[in-house]
């Protein structure tokens, strides 16, 4: 079922409809792929028309919080407890940004997940993310997701 709900809860708030962002992909894995189309309006720097870090943050934390639902099954709330991103390099103008993710274990209250954002190759990203999602509904158990 949270197959055919991604395409939705990827687009359909009004910060991720004002970001642009675009669902591509649910991978075999459980790794989540959204894109956030390059646009003038989310340049960091006007000399270089690099994207902003805040916008690749905002990705990555989406993608993020996809990946969870993913692993859930379904859709329950959630919220970011703690997030790290570390930028590897600038983004390169005017690629559009991708950003995947994917929750890799879950507790009884919390979900971890790790990604990356890249412009068009995943073995150069130009961030990487470590986060942790508070589930507010407990869970009874803990598992490992995927392999």
């Amino acid at each position: 079922m949270i197959e055919t709900l991604l395409p939705q809860l990827a687009t359909a708030a009004p910060h991720t409809a004002a970001l642009g962002l675009v669902y591509e992909r649910l991978a075999d894995d459980g790794t989540v792929v959204l894109k956030g189309p390059y646009s003038e309006a989310f340049i960091g720097d006007p000399r270089t028309g690099v994207l902003a870090g805040g916008y690749v943050t905002a990705l990555l934390d989406h993608v993020g919080g996809l990946s969870v639902w993913t692993a859930l099954k379904g859709y329950a709330p959630i919220a970011t407890l703690d997030m790290r991103v570390d930028y590897m390099r600038a983004a390169e103008p005017p690629r559009d940004l991708i950003g995947q993710a994917r929750c890799y274990r879950l507790t009884r209250s919390i979900a971890f997940v790790r990604g990356l954002a890249h412009d068009g190759d995943a073995d150069d990203p130009v961030a990487t993310m470590q986060a942790a999602y508070i589930l507010t509904a407990a869970r009874p158990e803990r598992e490992k997701v995927g392999a």
